[in-house]
């Protein structure tokens, strides 16, 4: 099974100050304020949700194919990903934008100064699946990530003329996004991903009940923390499934791209939807783990070892056959 994730390529610059914002700010001087941080240490990671799902997806070994946008800076990034297993040969490199970027201080409070560069990743929306499709021979699904929201509304045009299954997943866009353009991203999508918090902001939004939307999509896809995951469709029993325990929590930063990582693989592989739902909350523990969305590890023995523990010796069989 091909599946094309399309979605933001962006990297996070993270730094430490060790004072306090608050120490540096004069109250009748807000107005004019120019101020330059002495930081501790810089911390660059790879991130976006294209780039995040596909590398979880690498990691499971279901070759999953990037289609975004980034810069003539990402030579390294590529390389990191086409070492783990991702085909990036669709990502469009500009020509004068470098890659999406977050870069960010935060002080010893707690507190956050932060900026997000666009960059490349605006000229996502230039790419035509048609020609990612010939390249490998057909698509079998695309998932629609957070991405410049023109480019979201293009591919997902594209998949409804050609007859492409698509999986509609707003994330973080949803919150800049009108009614109009969910209503159109999410009409006849195969699945519809969303957290709890974003599931009520859909439906505040279109002004659908969720028994609309649930008429509308294939399947609804609800993450809930730690709760685990629901799976619905109309006329059908739901399905729920918990998370696997976790052995402590670093960073929730990209857990949801875990799960999703985890969940198309099991569709890659031709498993149910509640195995494909307990391969996601797998990874997304592993995810939440770690510092950073791309810095864990899949060792398949022990990956097999607390998936057995958490779903059972049948769920495990059938888990093992394909990632062996």
């Amino acid at each position: 099974m091909r599946i094309a994730v399309t979605g933001s390529i962006a990297t996070d610059h993270l730094m430490t100050f060790p004072g306090r914002f608050a120490d540096q700010l004069v109250a009748d001087q807000l107005h004019t304020v120019s101020l330059s941080f002495l930081v501790d240490n810089l911390d660059v990671r790879r991130g976006g949700v294209g780039a995040n799902i596909c590398f979880g997806m690498g990691q499971l070994g279901t070759k999953p194919i990037l289609v975004g946008a980034a810069g003539s800076d990402f030579d390294e990034y590529r390389a990191w990903l086409d070492r783990h297993g991702v085909d990036t040969a669709s990502v469009r490199i500009s020509e004068v934008l470098h890659t999406a970027r977050f870069v960010c201080t935060t002080d010893s409070d707690h507190n956050q100064i932060g900026s997000f560069y666009t960059g490349a990743m605006s000229e996502a929306r230039q790419i035509e699946l048609k020609s990612v499709a010939d390249r490998v021979g057909g698509l079998d699904l695309v998932l629609i990530g957070a991405d410049d929201p023109e480019a979201m509304l293009r591919h997902t045009e594209e998949c409804r003329s050609r007859s492409i299954p698509f999986a509609a997943d707003f994330s973080q866009q949803i919150a800049r996004m009108s009614g109009d353009d969910i209503r159109t991203l999410l009409e006849g999508a195969t699945y519809l991903f969303s957290n709890e918090y974003e599931k009520g902001l859909i439906e505040s939004k279109t002004g659908w009940t969720d028994a609309e939307i649930l008429a509308k999509v294939g399947h609804r896809v609800t993450t809930l923390g730690s709760r685990g995951v629901r799976i619905e469709k109309l006329g059908l029993d739901t399905v729920e499934v918990g998370c696997a325990e976790e052995e402590a929590k670093v960073d929730p930063t990209g857990v949801g791209d875990a799960f999703r990582a985890g969940f198309l693989s099991g569709l890659a592989w031709g498993v149910n939807h509640e195995r494909a739902a307990q391969i996601g909350c797998m990874l997304a523990t592993l995810v939440i783990e770690t510092l950073g969305t791309q810095e864990y590890t899949l060792s398949r023995a022990g990956f097999m070892d607390r998936f057995t523990k958490a779903y059972g010796h049948e769920a495990a069989a059938e888990v093992r056959a394909h990632l062996s």
